[in-house]
């Protein structure tokens, strides 16, 4: 503030003119990176510390007094509901300034104290942070009773990488319980401009697994039946071979008298599978015939074909017949 005054009894005050925008300007468009928040609210707790060292309390902090000027230095307006610390102006259970930024125990009644001022730091941390209010409702007593019993949702699970040192600044300003907040606005500060801490490993998420039951698979023919097939055509052929031969051998023996030779036509060749032994047929061996023995000299009572164990000089008759015929 410049300067105050009255005019025609009126008062008035002069103030810097600031054309810049406001931090509901850059909520407006996302997520504030943390290194901008960080300063930031560095700077807004500079200027609360003045306030409060002088026995001022704001009791309206909130993003749209949050103001830029053209250099990008921060300015802390609205004052216009503040009040001393030591006045009681206000009576006690009068709630002022917007109830969003409102700590729980000032939406209850209790008077205020430079712990609300801070709390609604914490309120402005978390909406630049996230984006959005740490409580909602459709109407003011929802979101009130939304502040007074409800929880805000964890600011780390809306600003993962988000430094951890900084949230956790953040959401200690915004303890329901006052004595767990910070007691003054230095103390909050150098938290707030404390070295960022290690980020936590990532949380890794499990999702359901779906056992997808796979249809069978087609049954391939057995080759079982084939070579089943195949050996007892094989052994079908050796049996066949086998009794032809035998049935040559025992056929082919030529006794007294004439014979006949039966010739076995050698048995087709079957047609096996590639797997099975491919077996050739056996060529049947050539018939065997037995000689005739031819008549031997008989003794003096054989009958002229004699069966080869005679001892004599031939029929004796039958010479002298042939000598009478070559002496006529």
């Amino acid at each position: 503030m410049h300067d105050c005054g009255e005019d025609a009894g009126v008062a008035f005050i002069v103030m810097e003119r600031l054309p810049g925008r406001t931090l509901a300007d850059e909520i407006a468009a996302g997520p504030v990176p943390d290194a901008r928040v960080r300063s930031i609210l560095a700077d807004v707790l500079a200027a609360l510390g003045a306030a409060h060292g002088a026995g001022i309390l704001h009791r309206d902090i909130k993003p749209g007094n949050v103001l830029f000027t053209a250099a990008g230095t921060v300015k802390v307006a609205d004052f216009g509901i503040a009040k001393s610390a030591a006045s009681d102006h206000t009576a006690t259970g009068q709630v002022l300034g917007t109830v969003a930024y409102l700590s729980p125990d000032r939406i209850l009644g209790t008077p205020a104290t430079t712990a609300d001022d801070l709390y609604a730091v914490g309120v402005v941390g978390y909406e630049a942070l996230a984006g959005h209010r740490p409580f909602a409702g459709d109407n003011i007593l929802s979101l009130a009773r939304a502040i007074t019993d409800g929880a805000a949702r964890p600011l780390r699970d809306a600003r993962p990488d988000a430094d951890p040192n900084l949230v956790h600044t953040i959401e200690r300003a915004m303890a329901r319980d006052p004595q767990q907040r910070y007691a003054d606005a230095q103390s909050m500060r150098d938290a707030v401009l404390g070295a960022p801490g290690p980020h936590p490993p990532p949380t890794r998420t499990f999702t359901p697994t779906t056992v997808h039951e796979l249809p069978p698979e087609p049954r391939r023919p057995r080759r079982t039946g084939l070579i089943i097939a195949a050996i007892a055509a094989v052994l079908v052929a050796v049996a066949v071979a086998a009794l032809a031969i035998a049935s040559q051998n025992r056929d082919g023996t030529v006794g007294p008298g004439p014979s006949t030779t039966a010739v076995v036509p050698a048995p087709a060749p079957v047609s096996v599978p590639s797997s099975a032994v491919e077996v050739n047929p056996v060529a049947p061996p050539p018939p065997t015939v037995a000689p005739v023995p031819k008549p031997g000299p008989g003794n003096n009572n054989g009958n002229g074909n004699g069966n080869g164990n005679g001892n004599g000089n031939g029929n004796n008759k039958t010479k002298e017949k042939d000598k009478e015929k070559d002496g006529n």
